[in-house]
């Protein structure tokens, strides 16, 4: 059994005080928020602060510009020897990129010194789950995550890029099957009507094993790898729609790596039924650990923005008109704290 070396970081409930809207407003594309509380958060309610940070919705907003400017992405590998650079509670972060790369969106995470240091995201009965967010986003590129996944019918390990207005790409791992690794994409919320979801035969067991998990998202095409070897390719040509609509992921992402419960009576019988079945709360691991686990050992971004930026850009913006299917983004030098000033200069623009 797995052994956990610290106490865990305080519980952020998923919709935690705070997340609900100010005022009970909720909030769409077809329905933005008012200018008194003008952000859009992840969770489609309207209200101010942090709900104008990671996940706020632009074209859900009350402007473009309503939501904090997202942080450029910076190459690096992040290993996990201590939980010194993840702030512990998301509704709280300021946006100090410098000080932090990982924030707690929900859940409870631990540290082990086992083989020099792992991240566990952990599940419990109350929890619901933890989800850890990169502070800072990528704009196409090359992310690798080094993980073992968790072993549990009905609990799903996902690593996965998310953007503001809900592009993603998927590495996600239900726990009754520690021998594939599926992938998906979706585009605005959607799965696009070109694609459907790929499994992917990993080499030895996920859960006892760690395996390196990439998604190489360029411009022109998006590959999933397993341990340096290509299992998916996809490209951007490929997914336009008889509409002339380009339904492949383009807008800057945070890359978020959870544990979550798909097995429970809340989900639809179809997600129960991926995920393997219900989750066996007398499972002698949950029993004997008290909680049901995912490791990271590291990960590591290589940013592979349309083009360099230059040396004084901190940012990402959405620039064009809110009604486009596929909204502009743009470099900017405008801080990324949560106090700071209106939007800078904006950079040339990125199209995407």
């Amino acid at each position: 059994m797995y052994r956990f070396l610290t106490l865990a970081l305080p519980l952020v409930v998923y919709l935690a005080p705070g997340a609900r809207a100010q005022g009970g407003t909720t909030c769409n594309i077809t329905t933005p928020c008012p200018n008194s509380v003008p952000c859009c958060s992840s969770f489609g309610f309207c209200g101010t602060g942090s709900f104008c940070q990671t996940g706020c919705n632009p074209l859900a907003s009350h402007a473009l510009d309503s939501c904090r400017p997202d942080p450029v992405c910076q190459s690096g590998t992040h290993a996990f020897t201590d939980n010194s650079r993840i702030f512990s509670n998301a509704t709280k972060f300021d946006g100090n990129v410098t000080a932090y790369d990982w924030v707690v969106n929900s859940g409870n995470i631990m540290n082990t010194n086992s083989s020099g240091g792992e991240l566990a995201l952990l599940l419990t009965e109350t929890n619901g789950g933890t989800r850890v967010s990169s502070t800072r986003y990528i704009h196409y590129g090359r992310i690798t995550v080094t993980l073992k996944t968790g072993r549990w019918a009905g609990i799903v390990t996902a690593a996965v890029t998310m953007s503001d207005v809900k592009d993603e790409i998927d590495w996600e791992f239900p726990g009754a099957n520690t021998t594939q690794g599926q992938s998906n994409i979706f585009w605005q919320g959607f799965i696009p009507e070109k694609t459907i979801g790929g499994t992917h035969d990993i080499s030895s067991d996920s859960f006892s094993n760690y395996h390196d998990y990439t998604i190489d998202w360029q411009e022109d095409q998006l590959s999933w790898l397993i341990d340096n070897k290509t299992v998916r390719t996809l490209k951007q040509s490929d997914m336009v729609g008889s509409d002339g609509v380009s339904r492949y992921p383009n807008t800057p992402s945070s890359f978020q790596m959870s544990i979550w419960p798909a097995g429970i009576n809340s989900s639809a019988q179809g997600t129960i039924d991926w995920a393997g079945g219900m989750i066996n709360w007398d499972d002698p691991d949950y029993k004997s650990a008290g909680h049901f686990y995912a490791t990271i050992k590291q990960v590591t971004i290589e940013c592979k923005d349309p083009a360099p930026p230059s040396q004084n850009v901190t940012s990402y913006v959405y620039a064009g008109n809110s009604s486009a299917f596929t909204p502009g983004v743009q470099f900017s030098n405008a801080s990324v704290l949560l106090n700071a000033g209106e939007r800078g200069a904006v950079g040339r623009d990125r199209f995407s």
